[in-house]
């Protein structure tokens, strides 16, 4: 997976309207009836002050009272109406801005879901949250309040220079004047920013990172004193994210500065045209207050935009590292459309060698197991037998040789098809915080009650589900607290059972058991591999009893792999003097020599 550099540069504008099409084209009728409200609501606020115009000039020159009403009453409405507008086009804006992030969150998610295990392996899934949630919240206020208030400020504004060039020319020219310099200003100084937030959002992932770790960890980080190390580690977080989020405000309040200070030379020229004019008798005092109003109403969009020009920076970082992960492509190309037959599968390693970042596991590794044949699998620790099983998942592709599963090359099959037709049992169940039909099931409603039903009672399980509190309904803490481990081995079968593989890999199932669901599960794991293939990887030879096959793996290459009965017989084997020493006292020790 190649992965692209950082991105510091801003953003072409075009990969803005993109972003900006792709989620919202979805959503046009909302997003017309925005537009709607909000242009109604733009000529409103045009209008506000030429009402205070004509209510001043008729009250300086003596107006009947009723004319006046009129023009207050007037005003109300008009001022009442355009908050309703304005409120409206808010809402819409901030309903097609929710509706366009969880949008694209999902698509986030999926497209990590998608991505090899060399990926995942080198994030946290902390970094991964911040990553899929964090720069995307971050963008809804791009998506819900820039185009409104963008948009909205611009056409205000264009409104606002056109009454005034029909008022009074010099003021037209002067304020037209002004808004452009302001305008390029904010243009010339919109991105001077992302750089710096681009790093504060990194910042911001790393300590997200940090502490999912470290909750991960806390019983390891408690029982071994780890805590003063854990607080100064956090305090260097901290520290960096504080610099890079400080850093980050100050390039971005620059943009309010300099509005503070253009605004004030707006107003101060803006007084002083309407004194000149007035004095001159060319404009009428309701006119020179005309101008300052439209004045304070050019200073309101310029700040919204301003302010929007702020939120840009820090959606131009969200967007860079959003669209850096959705370039990120999968090792792991598709895979074609090649379906694998129901039943046992037929398992053959041609060749096979495998390496983590250029460190080998696997080294010209080959066997075949039959169809319905169990293999046990023995080795050391680091010997390669769950990077085996892990490219039989097609969670990584071999290096060079190849996996068939029944005849198909597994980068040749469909992979999401592959993976119903492969089921695991791991030592450490993954368990969700929900009941026990959603973690039989991973939340697939289809699947009813009775197929689960069926299942334990298939596997021999429907007592000790009995005895559950609620049953299917029984909600489990996160990691499967209040269950033991040899429980929560009795789920994982069962939820591999309802998947129907035909092929399962068990990775020493009975090593957490208490003799008393030990039992239980021996008849499960019979029920299981019944007409299945099935590779048990075994660090105790106890548990490779019903293996048909044994393989002996060291260094990453196979020493020994024949029937078991046969070598189990043959004096010169390395299975057979496994057996041999381990009834010794020091049986670990011997079985560890016998495996090098």
């Amino acid at each position: 997976m190649s992965e692209p550099k950082s991105k510091t540069s801003p953003m072409p504008v075009k990969r803005y309207g993109a972003l900006l099409y792709r989620y919202l084209r979805p959503q046009w009728p909302k997003a017309l009836l925005m537009s709607l409200l909000l242009l109604a609501s733009i000529g409103l606020q045009l209008v506000v002050p030429q009402i205070l115009r004509f209510f001043i000039d008729q009250a300086i020159a003596g107006g009947l009272l009723e004319v006046l009403l009129r023009a207050a009453l007037l005003f109300f409405g008009v001022a009442f109406s355009n908050q309703l507008l304005a409120a409206l086009a808010t809402y819409f804006g901030a309903d097609v801005g929710w509706t366009a992030t969880n949008a694209m969150r999902a698509d986030l998610t999926r497209h990590c879901l998608k991505l090899d295990m060399g990926f995942h392996n080198a994030r946290t899934p902390g970094e991964l949250i911040e990553r899929i949630d964090g720069d995307v919240t971050a963008l809804s206020n791009f998506f819900s309040q820039f185009v409104v208030r963008v948009l909205g400020g611009v056409l205000l504004l264009i409104g606002i220079l056109v009454l005034l060039w029909l008022e009074h020319w010099l003021v037209g020219l002067i304020l037209t004047i002004f808004v452009a310099i302001v305008s390029w200003i904010l243009a010339y100084r919109r991105e001077v920013a992302v750089p710096a937030t681009h790093a504060e959002r990194e910042a911001n992932a790393k300590l997200f990172g940090f502490i999912e770790e470290r909750l991960a960890g806390i019983e390891d980080i408690r029982a071994n004193g780890g805590g003063v190390y854990t607080m100064r580690r956090f305090h260097g977080v901290m520290r960096q994210f504080f610099n890079s989020g400080l850093r980050a405000w100050l390039l971005r309040s620059t943009l309010w500065t300099f509005a503070i200070g253009l605004f004030g030379l707006g107003y101060v020229m803006t007084l002083g045209l309407g004194v000149y004019l007035f004095s001159l008798g060319a404009i009428t005092l309701g006119t020179a207050y005309l101008f300052v109003q439209y004045m304070v109403m050019i200073e309101t969009p310029l700040e919204q935009i301003t302010q929007q020009m702020e939120e840009l920076q820090k959606a131009a970082a969200s967007i860079a590292r959003v669209d850096e992960l959705l370039r990120l492509n999968s090792k792991l190309p598709p895979g074609n459309s090649h379906r694998l037959k129901a039943g046992a599968l037929a398992v053959s390693f041609e060749r096979v060698s495998f390496a983590y970042d250029d460190k080998p596991v696997l080294d010209k590794v080959s066997f075949q197991l039959s169809p319905g044949q169990v293999l046990g699998l023995l080795g050391r620790t680091g010997s390669g037998k769950s990077t085996l099983t892990r490219l039989l998942f097609r969670l990584y592709d071999p290096s060079s040789g190849q996996v068939r599963l029944s005849g198909v090359d597994t980068r040749d099959a469909d992979l999401a098809l592959l993976r119903q037709h492969v089921g695991m049992v791991t030592q450490e169940v993954q368990l969700f915080h929900a009941t026990v039909r959603d973690n039989l099931t991973f939340f697939d409603r289809s699947i009813s009650d009775e197929r689960i039903m069926a299942a334990f009672r298939q596997l021999g399980l429907d007592g000790w589900l009995e005895r559950l509190p609620q049953g299917l309904d029984t909600m489990l803490l996160t990691g499967g607290g209040g269950l033991s481990g040899g429980e929560a081995q009795l789920l994982a079968f069962t939820r591999v059972f309802l998947k129907d593989p035909g092929l399962v890999i068990l990775d020493e199932p009975s090593s957490r058991l208490d003799p008393a669901t030990e039992a239980l599960l021996e008849r499960a794991v019979s029920k299981l591999l019944a007409g299945r293939t099935a590779i048990i990887i075994a660090h105790r030879l106890d548990t490779v009893r019903r293996a048909d096959e044994i393989m002996i793996m060291s260094a990453g290459r196979v020493l020994e792999h024949g029937p078991r009965e046969r070598l189990a017989q043959d004096p010169r084997s390395r299975f057979h003097r496994l057996l041999e020493v381990s009834h010794h006292p020091d049986a670990d020790l011997s079985l560890q020599g016998e495996l090098a």
